[in-house]
């Protein structure tokens, strides 16, 4: 009996990729300019994304395990297309790029040039070019990864079989580390003790200074990225930002990137979970519950009022609280909807500087 023929793998539209350019240049390329032709025989995935968009924050976090999956096959790349004039700013750019642990090329495009050609109409915007050159899809918003690496995997089949498919190491060289006892901070509180705790935060990592503000009492987290509890050498942070002291003494961390809300006691120097399961609140989970199951969505700051923690939920545009008592989170005020409008809390909508939906560009 012969074998059957395996079923034709179904044909996409395709529209040649336009070509990169962009006035502000390439990051994190070891200063190489880098054409589409360069990147021949590669899936590559262009990330439109401005620096003070959450959504586009959220894309960053979320391509990360497809770079590391498909390191081979797979080149990101970040188009930064500035909404705000600062955003055009070049060293603003640079800074951006490393604040938040961008490790892919990045094309400065201040002028929207690129954005342009490719017809994107809003932050962020994701676009999949297949190894001959040809745009094979384009997403705008966040949450689309899996649907990327499920056509990324189709693609590595598709060209290793027409051999066109180049695997290698990517374009990628990370820039040199800068010597500074902080990296972009987020913010800095004063203890009962006199000294000062900052949350350190490209480095995730929180630090005790002395009352003089240089000198380093101790390093609180591993330094690298992650949700662990415990002890100052074992527990793990991601982008902690926002820092409140309470009553007690202890103090509650905005560990933005883990959407969760932590404990740091100076005392004993542990770190534990209160709120958050590590994971991003999406449209139609729970917004009130036991702290430890209700998920959030990029807590950015935090502060103790009338017995509760008021948090900053930039993801959402919201304001929540996490009541220390009973331990429950609840939304305090705000729809998800951004905009400017005052009245009762649950109707109001909270302003942000981030954005949480894709937001249309000029």
């Amino acid at each position: 009996m012969s074998e059957s023929s395996p079923a034709p793998t179904p044909r996409r539209a395709r529209v040649r990729a336009p070509e990169l350019t962009g006035k502000g240049g390439w990051l994190n390329t070891g200063g190489k300019q880098y054409t589409l032709s360069d990147l021949r025989g590669r899936i590559v995935v262009l990330d439109f994304w401005t620096f003070c968009c959450i959504n586009c924050l959220h894309v960053l976090d979320e391509l990360r395990e497809l770079e590391e999956k498909h390191r081979d096959t797979v080149v990101v790349i970040g188009v930064h297309s500035p909404k705000f004039v600062h955003e055009a700013e070049h060293q603003a750019v640079v800074d951006a790029v490393e604040r938040y642990g961008v490790e892919h090329p990045v094309l400065d495009d201040p002028e929207l040039a690129t954005w342009k050609q490719y017809a994107v109409r809003a932050w962020p915007t994701l676009v999949v070019i297949d190894p001959e050159g040809y745009v094979v899809a384009q997403h705008a918003g966040e949450g689309h990864a899996h649907a990327i690496e499920r056509l990324v995997e189709e693609l590595e089949t598709e060209h290793a079989g027409k051999g066109t498919l180049r695997r290698g190491d990517g374009p990628y060289v990370p820039p040199e580390p800068q010597p500074s006892t902080l990296r972009f901070p987020g913010k800095a509180l004063l203890l009962p003790s006199g000294n000062f705790l900052v949350s350190d935060t490209t480095r995730h990592q929180l630090v005790e200074l002395e009352a003089d503000g240089e000198t380093i009492v101790r390093r609180i987290g591993q330094g690298g990225r992650g949700l662990t509890d415990g002890a100052p050498d074992r527990a793990r942070f991601q982008e902690p930002q926002g820092l409140a002291l309470l009553p007690d003494g202890t103090v509650v961390v905005a560990d933005t990137v883990n959407h969760a809300l932590r404990c740091f006691d100076p005392e004993t120097g542990r770190t534990t979970t209160l709120a958050g399961t590590g994971h991003q609140w999406m449209q139609g989970e729970a917004t009130s519950g036991p702290a430890r199951e209700v998920k959030l969505s990029s807590p950015w700051d935090v502060a103790w009022w009338n017995g509760r923690v008021w948090i900053a939920m930039a993801g959402v545009h919201q304001l929540w609280a996490y009541d220390p008592a009973d331990a429950v989170v609840s939304v305090a005020a705000g729809t998800t909807n951004e905009g400017l409008v005052d009245g009762p809390g649950e109707p109001a909508n909270a302003c942000a500087t981030s954005r949480t939906r894709p937001e249309t560009g000029p």
